[in-house]
């Protein structure tokens, strides 16, 4: 197995940077939520810049220790992992493992897309186009496990969670998708449970309810459901959102909020004229070659010849011709006990950034810069618009301290909004640098990655 080491640093003398758990993809229990003061509303190259490193080029979103910045990248079909120093910014360590396949996968679902959990110690990382590691912090390899291949339409894209002295991997897939839980101190399997044919891309939570286990919530396609933490025994199910889930679901107290995204009109055969080499009415694999969703249509709905008819296209279309929804579930420990409070369905589609919850304001921001509010308890809405200033696509989810929301774009703006049913627009904040993953915040400072550096803004005390 390939490895390879720059050694810059192995013990800072910086002191260390206090602030609460930012470990996981989203922080606390992925909610986007931090509890602390004195973070930057205004920030830039220049401004409130505490220190900006070069990164590698990747798409997962930062995790923190106290002392450490974890990120995943991929550059020359290497798959690699960097450890920076929290309080200067250093490159502490780089790994890399080759690649050992290449998945289907969507364009902006690139083979570093999963972002990295860490106990506080040690960094857990998972590539579909390898397996799972785990590096110690002066990163060595404390275990790997090659996994896969996976089979997902657009590519895998949940992040990892802990549970425990767990692992947790959600491998949501077209063919045989699973979660699985493996022991963080050798990387073995504790236990796998089989989730059927239903792909999606979003991170797990979870949920330890006064009275009962603890569960792992997850989003599916067209259900929520919930596994027991200690055994992945099925808990509950209850019917969810709609067709393609990649936004990750978030909690307030007993509820879960999640959001998923469909069709309400079938589309045409629209890919016939362009693809129908031979003009026979149908694509052959050849004709569609490496075009994921058309692979996985086929491989669902097709026949043995792998041919892309109007026969099975239409039938995708009427599996999948459903309007989005956002709907809200009070939980409970059986499917009897599960109660949809309320549910949204109108035509929001390709969203991608995860919802934020606060003070019972739900928030939903699709391409263009359009930010949406809800009653949480009724789901009403409460305003619509645009963020002013940031018009852009969006990847990254909004995160979220002091009343303030913030929002990275793929166009390389920070948009900061303060939060409330009346929601409006503090600062823009340029980049020049595009952006895809979720900032980190932690002891009032906020951590950005862009495709070009890894940054910590902060106000100078």
């Amino acid at each position: 197995m390939m490895r390879f080491t720059v050694w810059v640093l192995v013990f800072s003398a910086a002191a260390p940077c206090n602030g609460e758990d930012w470990s996981r993809f989203r922080g606390p229990n992925g909610s986007g939520l931090a509890t602390d003061s004195g973070y930057p509303v205004e920030f830039s190259k220049t401004e409130n810049t505490v220190w900006r490193t070069a990164a590698r080029k990747g798409k997962s979103s930062p995790v923190l220790t106290e002392t450490r910045v974890f990120i995943t990248a991929f550059e020359d079909e290497k798959l690699y992992t960097q450890c920076f120093d929290r309080a200067t910014g250093e490159l502490l360590w780089e790994q890399f493992e080759p690649r050992t396949r290449t998945e289907i996968a969507h364009w902006n679902n690139e083979p570093s897309a999963s972002s990295p959990v860490t106990d506080g110690e040690n960094a857990y990382v998972f590539f579909h186009d390898f397996g799972l590691i785990s590096y110690d912090p002066v990163g060595e390899i404390r275990w790997s496990l090659p996994l896969g291949p996976f089979t997902n339409a657009m590519g895998h894209a949940a992040s990892l969670i802990l549970s425990g002295d767990s692992v947790i991997l959600l491998a949501d897939q077209a063919e045989d998708g699973s979660i699985a839980s493996y022991s963080t101190s050798n990387g073995e399997l504790n236990w796998k449970a089989g989730r059927g044919d239903l792909d999606s891309w979003s991170t797990p939570m979870l949920y330890e309810p006064s009275d009962g286990e603890p569960q792992i919530i997850t989003a599916t396609r067209y259900e929520l459901n919930a596994h027991s933490a200690a055994t992945g025994e099925a808990m509950w199910a209850h019917g969810g959102t709609s067709m393609a889930v990649a936004p990750s679901p978030v909690m307030d107290g007993d509820t879960v909020y999640s959001f998923g995204y469909g069709h309400e009109t079938p589309r045409p055969f629209n890919a016939l004229p362009r693809l129908d080499a031979d003009k026979d009415g149908q694509l052959s694999p050849e004709e569609y070659g490496n075009r994921a969703p058309l692979i996985m249509m086929v491989k669902k709905f097709g026949g043995p010849d792998r041919y892309l008819t109007r026969q099975v296209w239409d039938t995708f279309f009427d599996y999948a011709s459903k309007p989005s929804a956002l709907v809200a579930v009070r939980l409970g420990p059986t499917t009897q006990e599960t109660e949809e409070l309320w549910r949204y369905e109108r035509s929001f589609v390709g969203v991608v950034p995860s919802l934020i919850v606060i003070d019972r304001i739900l928030y939903l921001v699709k391409n263009g810069g359009i930010l949406t509010a809800f009653d949480a308890e009724t789901g009403d809405v409460v305003k619509a618009g645009r963020i002013t200033g940031a018009v852009d696509p969006y990847s990254a989810s909004p995160v979220s301290a002091e009343g303030r929301i913030y929002f990275a774009t793929e166009g390389g703006n920070v948009a900061v909004v303060k939060a409330g049913r009346d929601w409006s627009v503090i600062a823009v904040n340029a980049l020049d640098e595009p952006m895809f993953a979720t900032p980190a915040l932690s002891g009032g400072h906020i951590y950005v990655r862009t495709e070009a550096a890894l940054y910590r803004f902060g106000v100078p005390h």
